[in-house]
């Protein structure tokens, strides 16, 4: 099944689907409200994000707490970082560090 990319109005989804309107239902299935501006068949059947593109020295471990904030916030990156604020009782800086290391890591 052939690796697909689909990018909202507010996200970029990666996921494996039979053909294009596959993958387009399924995005339109997990962010119904957003516009699809690209859905892009991938040539490789794996994604890759180089860590140290992303500047992650290999020090920074996922985190289940901010993984589980942005779960529940359905990618809603400010939605994810009020609940772990109200999760861990951390301030406002370490929150978004938190939740932003985690959307990098590709939570």
């Amino acid at each position: 099944m052939p690796l697909f990319e689909i990018e909202t109005n507010a996200h970029i989804m990666v996921g494996w689907a039979d053909s294009n309107s596959t993958a387009q239902a399924l995005a339109k299935e997990h962010y119904p409200d957003e516009d699809i501006v690209r859905i892009t068949k991938r040539p490789r059947d794996i994604w890759v994000i180089s860590k140290r593109l992303l500047g992650l020295d290999g020090s920074v471990e996922p985190c289940d707490t901010a993984r589980d904030c942005l779960a529940r916030a359905h990618g809603d990156k400010l939605h994810a970082i009020r609940l772990y604020m109200l999760d861990t009782g951390v301030d406002l800086h370490e929150a978004q560090r938190a939740i932003e290391t985690n959307m990098s890591l590709g939570w």
